[in-house]
């Protein structure tokens, strides 16, 4: 089939959904919801068999949907309408959830339903159930949906109801969550509610709040635990006592909660107002308080960005590393935080190390929001924390390159782009579960020629001719299409919520194999026998010298690129390798 995929942004879910359809013999093409008129050019021009709608925030115009089938994912069951369904779940932490694939028509949300999926509601943020079980549920949805648009399977009327066939949905409308529906009491809410609120705005809108009498919005929550609730006791409710990896922690009436990012409001004529690490938003504030460390090895529910832990006996030894950093990006800090981490880990006796990422990304490769920040600092410039940022990505990938007495696994729990890609090319192996995306590319971003010691290891697992075949493209990747084409190495019939779990058995089963030895001696040997060929400082200065261009020559398509990116600023125009309907 003809399908155009019409989103307000390429989006995850978005990405998913385009490499599942390609996957099966589709025709995609893709268009963003710049302007009806946009909308209506591209049907004119792609003559597709039907509109999917995966992220929109605006309708679909009368003028398309009365020509063409038109699918709105919609992240409610069916029944649920509205424009903050899954911002409403989160806040009355509902146990169930879903997805519907329901046509448009005149009313928001309650056109005829083709296809529908339910899931387990988790303890977890907006964003992070959005990104693994609504694109999952939504997946199987879309799936189900186009296979019966693909045998012309009618519509049955609504009383068959929705699990025998597509019908009519009802009208729960639920308007957008407003501010005073998220607002915070910390003097009496119990930190229960208070995460709930804050999970229910994370990623947008954010909780309008204040932090050191000034407003600002907060995002990324987690509950204080262990020491830092220990520690808590005395103090008053909604005090800001501590800070830790980038988080302030507040105390609630019954213990405390990290507030791991936060944007400024913005003045008029401000331009330094987005997304931050919260001690980097109040770095004058923060510099006062106490830094509440806690160990790399400790007990799972003490929250921090890096965690490690080791199972198995002696002589057969896996230790797990994770690094959680928000939404996958990694500042200057946080990457030599991670590569301490590296060289604290490898003074252990184990034979396998995973690299597990975090739960939602295993890694995105730089942290542009923190970049743009040292754009408005006047000790700094974006061109310069760039560098900076670029060399300590490097700096983690030359200590895993360089790690040869035994074998190392990343684990992409969710999905990696750019620089993240090849920092899990740096292990001997890539495992992931299938529905992962990749976007081994770095074009995107202003036609950033990328780091991370790509020119060494894409081509050792692609050869130099496919690996740049694959840097010139910048669609997403399926792990299962990255499996096929030697990108990764494993793909484990697995959930993502099931990967960390899973994947222990086969990491232990490796430290058991009885040639493992003579593998890690192979792999000594290969690294020696490509570093007499070719230094591994060579392709750095080589990837450096483009990066060097990049953040300070003449041409700003990567600042400005960036810029845009942060500020969310809406779209002009659809990409040319997104929109291929257009010439």
């Amino acid at each position: 089939m003809r399908i155009l995929l019409l989103c307000h942004s390429f989006n995850s879910l978005s990405q998913r959904l385009f490499a599942e359809l390609k996957a099966r013999g589709h025709q995609l093409s893709v268009e963003l919801d710049i302007s009806d008129s946009v909308t209506e050019e591209a049907c004119a021009l792609f003559q597709p068999d039907v509109l999917i709608a995966p992220f929109l925030k605006r309708r679909i115009p009368e003028s398309v949907w009365r020509s063409v089938v038109c699918l709105v994912v919609h992240p409610g069951p069916p029944g649920d309408r509205g424009p903050a369904a899954l911002d409403w779940a989160v806040l009355e932490q509902a146990s169930q959830w879903g997805v519907t694939v329901l046509q448009a028509n005149a009313d928001f949300d309650a056109g005829p339903v083709w296809a529908h999926a339910s899931f387990d509601m988790r303890s977890a943020s907006k964003g992070s159930l959005y990104r693994s079980e609504v694109t999952q549920a939504a997946v199987v949805a879309v799936l189900r949906a186009v296979q019966r648009l693909d045998v012309n399977d009618p519509l049955v009327t609504p009383t068959e109801g929705v699990e025998a066939g597509p019908g009519s949905v009802g009208s729960a409308w639920r308007p957008a969550m407003p501010q005073t529906a998220r607002r915070i009491d910390w003097l009496s809410s119990s930190t229960a509610d208070i995460l709930a609120r804050l999970r229910s705005a994370d990623g947008q809108p954010g909780v309008q709040d204040a932090l050191f009498g000034h407003p600002c919005h907060l995002f990324d929550a987690q509950p204080a635990t262990g020491t830092a609730l220990q520690a808590l006791a005395g103090t008053a409710a909604g005090a800001v006592v501590a800070q830790r990896d980038g988080a302030l922690l507040r105390r609630t009436v019954d213990g405390g909660v990290w507030i791991g990012q936060v944007r400024l409001a913005r003045a008029c004529g401000d331009e330094s107002a987005f997304k931050l690490p919260a001690t980097l938003a109040f770095a004058p504030e923060a510099a006062t308080l106490p830094v509440w460390s806690v160990p790399l090895e400790r007990e799972n529910d003490e929250w921090a960005e890096l965690r490690y832990w080791e199972r198995g006996p002696a002589g057969a030894r896996v230790g797990c590393l994770s690094f959680d950093f928000y939404n996958g990006a990694m500042s200057t800090e946080q990457c030599e935080s991670l590569l301490a981490a590296l060289q604290q880990v490898k003074q252990r006796d184990t034979q396998v190390l995973l690299l597990l990422g975090g739960r939602d990304f295993f890694s995105n490769g730089i942290h542009l929001n923190c970049i743009e920040a040292a754009a408005h600092r006047p000790d700094s410039s974006a061109a310069d924390e760039s560098w900076r940022n670029i060399n300590a990505m490097n700096d983690v990938a030359q200590e895993l390159i360089a790690t040869t007495d035994r074998i190392t696994v990343a684990v992409l729990r969710g999905n990696a782009g750019a620089g993240g890609v090849f920092l899990a090319l740096a292990a001997d192996e890539v495992w992931a579960h299938p529905g992962a995306v990749l976007n081994p590319h770095y074009r995107n971003m202003g036609n950033l020629y990328g780091s991370e010691y790509w020119t060494y290891l894409l081509p050792r697992r692609l050869g130099p001719e496919r690996a740049r075949e694959l840097m010139r493209q910048r669609l997403p990747l399926l792990a299962v299409d990255a499996q096929r084409m030697g990108l990764l190495d494993r793909c484990l019939d697995t959930s993502p919520a099931g990967l960390e779990r899973d994947v222990i058995p086969d990491a232990l089963a490796l430290a058991l194999t009885y040639n493992l030895s003579d593998r890690i001696l192979h792999k000594q040997q290969v690294r020696t026998a490509d570093e007499a060929t070719r230094p591994l400082a060579d392709y750095r200065k080589e990837e450096l010298s483009r990066m060097y261009r990049n953040f300070y020559g003449f041409d700003p398509s990567y600042h400005v690129a960036r810029y845009h990116f942060v500020h969310k600023l809406p779209h002009a125009w659809t990409p040319r390798h997104l929109a291929v309907h257009r010439p």
